[in-house]
């Protein structure tokens, strides 16, 4: 089955009746996105009871080329040339109801491959031209309750995504992204009785796998960010929240690979040029728990396999406008504050599972010429139980280990 429709192209192949041949499947895919694309919705409310959902995407071109009991090979390119920007805007008059759920998300390109019983083999070049991937999201609700609500809002330049299943996959990824990529949200309240959750985050490059019992996978990986700004910011205030968490994560390029099988094999080259910022800005005035939580990072890896071995050719190099992290909190009189920040400029990880007789070959390089700042504020003007503010600059961080599931 193959369709193509408004820039997302789909091909799920799955095996026939067994004959005396065994033929290979294979995909070719390219894809080239010029005009801008743009999603954008209002919900304006006075009072609703039960939930208030929104969901509001916006994506320059989306491939899947998948595989069940078959050996599959995929030749997929994508290039963007364009702006891509999705919006979302709930304004509440009494009250957005007992539950509230908002998620806004703008891709560049995005693409996807699953092999169940199978073979995956490869080759995903994925670009994204000069431009903006932007993704904002926004509450103005002042005079009005809600019980629980989250608020996602994310943006992405170039993602790559893999899932096997007792399959072996062996690919190469190639990015580049020049495109600035900003997540932007926040919202207002006047009582909260439950949650308020309002997460945003931003990422130049993405390289992700998902392998299950009996997978092995085998990959190598470029990536270069060489956009002006990677940049993720939540900023939200409340009268009343009895738990309100605020949270941005900004990260240049990223790779995150699991494996639970006989092998687990990266080669990988991170280059991040751009410059990266987190910021979170949370007030309430009265508060049972209240956080404000930021984190950027220039380039970050991580490979890990519940299995018997993990080899890593890991070169992660940061460079260009630097990391700057920032989380502020406010508050009049409650019970938790606290306020977190977190900025690296290189940050890997990688490990194998003991109890498989794991085996760990890991060579890491990482450099970082760009500057590196983190700094929180907790502001409470009246009391607290608690006031806890946490502030971490990090140059390169590597970890690199063995141990028994039980661990993760």
């Amino acid at each position: 089955m193959k369709s193509l429709i408004a820039g997302t192209s789909i091909a799920i192949l799955t095996s026939a009746v067994a004959t005396s041949q065994t033929y290979d499947s294979v995909i070719v895919s390219d894809q080239v996105q010029t005009g801008d694309i743009f999603s954008g919705q209002t919900l304006d409310v006075v009072e609703v009871t039960e939930t208030t959902t929104a969901v509001t995407s916006a994506t320059g071109a989306a491939f899947n080329g998948s595989a069940d009991g078959v050996t599959l090979d995929v030749r997929a390119n994508q290039n963007l040339q364009a702006n891509v920007t999705a919006d979302t805007r709930l304004d509440a008059a009494v009250s957005s109801g007992a539950v509230t759920a908002l998620s806004t998300t703008a891709t560049g390109v995005t693409s996807e491959s699953n092999i169940y019983d199978g073979t995956l083999t490869g080759v995903y070049n994925q670009q994204t031209g000069p431009g903006r991937i932007y993704s904002h999201s926004h509450v103005e609700a002042p005079g009005a309750d809600v019980g629980d609500v989250t608020a996602s809002t994310q943006a992405i330049g170039a993602s790559q995504g893999f899932g096997a299943s007792a399959s072996a996959v062996g690919a190469r990824v190639n990015q580049t992204n020049q495109a600035d990529v900003v997540a932007d949200g926040g919202g207002t309240y006047g009582y909260v009785d439950g949650a308020a959750t309002f997460v945003g985050a931003a990422t130049g490059t993405n390289v992700t796998s998902s392998g299950g019992y009996g997978s092995a996978e085998r990959y190598i990986i470029n990536q270069t960010n060489a956009a002006a700004m990677t940049q993720a910011s939540q900023f939200t205030a409340h009268g009343n929240a009895y738990l309100s968490t605020t949270s941005a994560t900004a990260t240049g390029d990223n790779i995150h690979l699991y494996n639970e099988g006989g092998l687990l094999d990266v080669i990988s080259d991170q280059h991040n040029q751009a410059y990266v910022r987190a910021q979170t800005g949370a007030s309430a005035y009265q508060f049972g728990s209240a956080a404000s939580i930021a984190y950027g990072v220039g380039n970050s890896f991580l490979a890990g396999n519940l299995g018997s071995e993990t080899v890593i050719d890991a070169v992660q190099l940061n460079d260009g406008g630097g990391v700057e992290v920032v989380a502020d909190l406010t508050g009049a009189e409650g019970y938790d504050a606290s306020a977190n920040a977190t900025a690296i400029g290189n940050a890997a990880t990688g490990y194998v599972c003991s109890d498989c007789d794991g085996r760990l070959v890991a060579t890491s390089q990482q450099v970082n010429n760009a500057d590196v700042g983190a700094s929180t504020s907790v502001n409470v003007t009246g009391y607290a139980r608690s006031a806890t503010g946490v502030a971490t600059a990090v140059g390169n961080t590597a970890t690199y280990y063995v141990s028994r599931p039980s661990a993760h």
